[in-house]
């Protein structure tokens, strides 16, 4: 199934969100530039589905903020989180993403981060592909 489709990883050098965001990218056959990270290289453009790997804690930072706050309809019909992270900065994000007027898919993918859990299991590949499935599905 093709779809124009984006998935923004943050912080850029968190391994598990830019290998999870690579999985998808293969699973999808999305172009070479849409993995990227929070701001992107390359700016969101009429894409049909944004991803957002995110993991922070505590306030959200300025540039993430800013890009969050600029997410508006013409540029990502739809927004999805991917978190690993405090739940009050997901629905913090979510906040931001519904007042810049683009629509918010309300189930969070969650993903548990560790100092020493940085590899992509199996089981974790297959509940990641099965959420982006059943999101995409969700916007036909």
């Amino acid at each position: 199934m093709a779809i124009k489709m984006r998935v923004l990883c943050y912080p850029e050098n968190n391994k598990k969100l830019h290998t999870l965001a690579e999985i998808i990218k293969a699973e999808y056959n999305l172009n070479v530039n849409s993995v990227d990270r929070i701001p992107p290289a390359y700016s969101c453009d009429k894409e049909r589905l944004v991803i957002l790997a995110t993991q922070i804690k505590g306030n959200l930072p300025d540039n993430y903020r800013l890009f969050v706050r600029e997410l508006t309809k013409a540029r990502a019909a739809n927004v999805a989180i991917i978190a690993a992270g405090d739940e009050a900065c997901v629905n913090h994000t979510k906040q931001l993403l519904r007042e810049a007027g683009t629509n918010v898919i309300e189930e969070v993918h969650n993903v548990k981060i560790g100092l020493f859990n940085s590899k992509v299991t199996d089981e974790e590949k297959a509940a990641a592909l099965a959420w982006v499935k059943t999101t995409i599905d969700s916007l036909a």
